[in-house]
């Protein structure tokens, strides 16, 4: 990976760490999945501190949150993505260890929670659980989103310009192609590939060999034929690195440090990165629905932090789509993809809760006539 003012190459290993002995990787992903709901949880804690509320209550919230958001999210995007195949398929709808979250899902399953959840506890109107888990959910959206990012999943739309973000890594893992024999694959910046296009920037992929491991002329048909064939056949290398479809690949052999060196020469495609547009705001949402909660929950009237949270949310997200590549290859086809589509009458149906609750007006956000009822 390197960073300097005008684009970055992103490669980094979705693998936090492995644990020892049983083999098994602890992914980046998967810990800001599940640290989001740790934190949020104690959030919670704080917030029902504060306002006299039971803390243990909160651990049964955290059991409805969890199964809610990753039940919702999951049949969101069989359903909404694809479901010809997931209907037709639907023992892979349980693989959810291969992908395939929709935020969209997540939300009206996490809805639907906070609604059994109420019909079971009464002493916690649905609203006004809505009002303070608006708060958490931005917090655990933008640690996922940042998680999404570490995977090099949901990339961007192309920039056009010197600034973006080139994803290498599944082009690095394709370039490592026999571990016995790589040590590792690093990209730097320039190289001897020119751009004649806004927004496609010289690069160059180092494979680094072990020690001992000569190239040969082998190894020169291989990357000529094989490796030049894959690098231009996956899609995931040919959105974000192009190698040079209609000419022989570029490389060069060479010695390092007593070492074996292939240089590949190609162009990186800045992109946008949307997943961390998408963190970004979910943060300032979080900071900003505290502070709604913390200085006019005594003013405003019940409900009226989570339908706000809907208009912003979601039309933020409707915006945000346009950076993004397509999902699935249905959408290209599309005046407005889908996640764009779904969140629509997600931002409307906040505008009109907005509107009933304004001229109800009559519970305060904090829930004090309810109370003392």
């Amino acid at each position: 990976m390197e960073f300097l003012l005008n684009f970055l190459i992103w490669s980094p290993d979705p693998n936090m760490f492995v644990i020892p002995g049983l083999n098994h990787p602890v992914r980046w992903y998967g810990l800001l999945f599940a640290g989001g709901f740790i934190v949020s949880q104690q959030i919670m804690f704080w917030l029902f501190k504060q306002e006299g509320r039971p803390e243990k209550d909160v651990e049964k919230l955290t059991v409805y949150m969890v199964v809610a958001t990753v039940l919702g999210a999951r049949l969101g995007h069989c359903l909404f993505y694809n479901p010809g195949f997931y209907l037709t398929n639907p023992i892979e709808i349980i693989k959810i260890w291969e992908g395939g979250l929709a935020s969209h899902g997540g939300a009206i399953g996490i809805i639907l929670a906070i609604y059994f959840f109420s019909k079971k506890y009464p002493q916690y109107p649905m609203l006004w659980m809505l009002d303070r888990l608006v708060i958490v959910v931005a917090l655990t959206g933008a640690m996922i989103r940042t998680g999404n990012f570490f995977n090099s999943e949901m990339e961007g739309t192309m920039t056009q310009s010197e600034m973006g973000v080139v994803y290498a890594r599944f082009t690095e893992e394709v370039l490592k192609y026999d571990d016995r024999k790589i040590d590792e694959v690093v990209f730097e910046k320039g190289g001897d590939m020119v751009s004649n296009e806004a927004g496609k920037h010289p690069i160059t992929a180092k494979i680094l060999y072990n020690r001992g491991v000569e190239l040969t002329d082998t190894d020169r048909r291989f990357f000529e034929n094989q490796l030049r064939n894959a690098l231009l056949s996956y899609e995931e290398v040919v959105q974000h690195i192009d190698f040079g479809k209609d000419q022989p690949l570029a490389y060069k052999f060479y010695t390092e440090d007593n070492r074996s060196v292939a240089e590949i020469y190609g162009l990186g495609i800045s992109r946008h990165a949307a997943q961390l547009y998408e963190a970004g705001y979910c943060i300032l949402l979080m900071l900003f629905f505290f502070w709604v909660w913390k200085n006019k929950r005594f003013t405003l009237p019940m409900g009226f932090n989570f339908a706000l949270f809907m208009v912003l949310l979601w039309s933020l997200r409707f915006v945000d789509e346009f950076f993004k590549m397509s999902q699935e290859d249905f959408e290209e086809d599309l005046i407005l993809n889908m996640g764009q589509t779904l969140s629509i009458p997600l931002a409307l149906s906040g505008v009109v809760m907005l509107i009933i609750f304004f001229q109800k007006g009559k519970k305060t956000m904090s829930g004090d006539e309810f109370n003392k009822s």
